[in-house]
């Protein structure tokens, strides 16, 4: 009967353990869904008189807050509350440093991660959403680069928050052979697979080209398989990798959303999603 007990009361304490641990907010907990949705981002806000318009085609759209990169300023800040009524979904965006920053100078990813919690909350963006760090710099990542992102991670989480990052994923060749993209090679890294992936690939194929269907292409058909988001169009047209696509832009290289149309010149980027809200900012 001893035993009996023990082995009951070890069996309650673990089913207690699950219980609480169920009850933690998890990195991994947000389902895919099974339907696609469709989302642009852009580095200046396109206005608040465009969103109705831009509402018909899109279901979220990227929201920078920092300066985008090469901006002096951040037209988006103080727009989530417009964006809100309007119906979006979000993608948090944070300009992460290019590799010549860090070569030379102690690592400010903690400081960064830091920046990018303290903006979310200002924004009023709750606990729990994922930040993207935007990484432009393509190909296998230096170890500069990884230290940069992983102490910027770690430092987005202590603050609440959820890190993911915005990253290539187009295969370049490599000096040794083979290829290599640069969210390949960081979701290769041990500490980095629990990064959320917003995987850019604007090569025709497997992208579409400057495209708006109803029915998106699922992240997960980006060349990488772990990818949550998907950025398959790019303005202005990357034609070294998009050529096959480039009817599909138009004559400027640019791509247009249609219900807003040229004359407005709201060039964006397209985007696919399984979620209607990818950085998770609604309860």
């Amino acid at each position: 009967m001893s035993k009996l007990y023990a082995a009951s009361a070890m069996l309650i304490v673990f089913a207690a353990l699950i219980s609480a641990h169920a009850a933690e907010p998890a990195e991994t907990a947000h389902p895919r869904h099974a339907e696609t949705y469709l989302g642009f981002d852009r580095n200046d806000y396109p206005g608040d008189e465009t969103l109705a318009a831009l509402r018909q085609t899109f279901a979220f759209t990227g929201y920078w807050l920092s300066n985008p990169p090469g901006m002096r300023a951040n037209s988006w800040h103080g727009k989530r509350e417009a964006l809100q009524r309007a119906g979006f979904g979000f993608l948090l965006l944070y300009n992460g440093r290019a590799y010549a920053e860090l070569k030379s100078a102690p690592n400010p990813g903690a400081t960064d991660g830091e920046a990018a919690a303290r903006a979310a909350r200002a924004e009023g963006f709750r606990r729990g959403s994922i930040i993207f760090l935007d990484q432009e710099e393509g190909g296998r990542m230096l170890a500069e680069q990884k230290q940069y992102v992983l102490a910027w991670a770690n430092a987005v989480r202590r603050a609440g928050f959820r890190p993911g990052i915005y990253c290539s994923g187009i295969e370049i060749p490599e000096l040794a052979g083979g290829f290599i993209s640069t969210a390949r090679d960081l979701h290769d890294s041990a500490d980095a697979r629990d990064l959320v992936y917003w995987v850019a690939n604007d090569a025709c194929p497997p992208s579409p080209g400057c495209v708006f269907p109803k029915l998106p292409p699922p992240p997960e058909t980006s060349g990488a398989d772990f990818a949550d988001v998907w950025q398959f169009a790019q303005s202005p047209q990357r034609r070294q990798f998009s050529a096959a696509c480039t009817k599909s832009y138009h004559a400027d290289r640019n791509c247009y959303p249609p219900a807003s149309g040229v004359a407005g010149k709201l060039h964006l980027d397209v985007n696919s999603a399984r979620t209607p809200d990818p950085s998770h900012t609604r309860p």
